[in-house]
């Protein structure tokens, strides 16, 4: 019987798991939140573990599977590839997956192809939403670039994220440039994995 290399206590979700099997075409997404959650889920940097962050404050839902790319981080280098960008929103990378059949589990890994991203400027802070499919998606799987995608797919990944902070009588921080495609998504996340390098490198020499 041959022996497989396994973790014998439960990796932290950011740290822990590597960015993907064929970074930056096929990458690794830890689910936080899935298009059935009307609370915002987020995982807790330090103990690894997945804690309400907020009520929804609006009625929007999230239209994807939504997530982020392991050992990533929105720091100078993502904040440089964003015009008028003051910062990195120092969180992992966003990732949005596209399935084709209905996933309502969170806390979960998947094998995502991307496709393309959101340029989305928070305030200043750079937090770009990579945008994929769901790897052998059975609809969405040929998929390569997001100008492949329905129009009305990303229309509403943008709306939801233009608008999922809006509070009635104060200003809507948030603002999103064009789709951008694979290549502009590869270095971005080319970016991300080196702000994290810089930041968090000195962790995975103590493996």
């Amino acid at each position: 019987m041959s022996k497989t290399k396994f973790s014998r206590w439960r990796p932290h979700p950011w740290h822990g798991i590597a960015a993907g099997p064929d970074v930056p075409r096929i990458v690794t997404a830890y689910i936080e939140i899935s298009p059935f959650d009307q609370m915002k889920y987020e995982i807790d940097k330090d103990s690894g573990y997945l804690c309400v962050d907020r009520p929804q404050p609006t009625s929007a839902q999230q239209p994807t599977l939504y997530g982020f790319i392991p050992r990533t981080y929105c720091g100078d280098r993502v904040r440089d590839l964003m015009p008028g960008a003051e910062c990195g929103d120092g969180d992992p990378l966003d990732i949005c997956v596209i399935s084709e059949r209905a996933i309502d589990r969170t806390e979960i890994l998947m094998k995502a192809k991307v496709v393309g991203g959101l340029p989305m400027n928070d305030g200043g802070e750079a937090d770009d939403k990579i945008v994929a499919v769901l790897v052998d998606d059975p609809a969405f799987g040929h998929v390569n670039e997001i100008s492949e995608l329905p129009p009305i797919m990303i229309h509403r990944i943008a709306h939801y994220f233009r608008t999922y902070k809006m509070v009635p009588g104060k200003e809507n921080k948030v603002t999103i440039g064009e789709p951008y495609g694979f290549n502009r998504a590869a270095e971005v996340i080319a970016a991300s994995m080196a702000d994290y390098d810089q930041d968090y490198g000195h962790l995975q020499e103590q493996e």
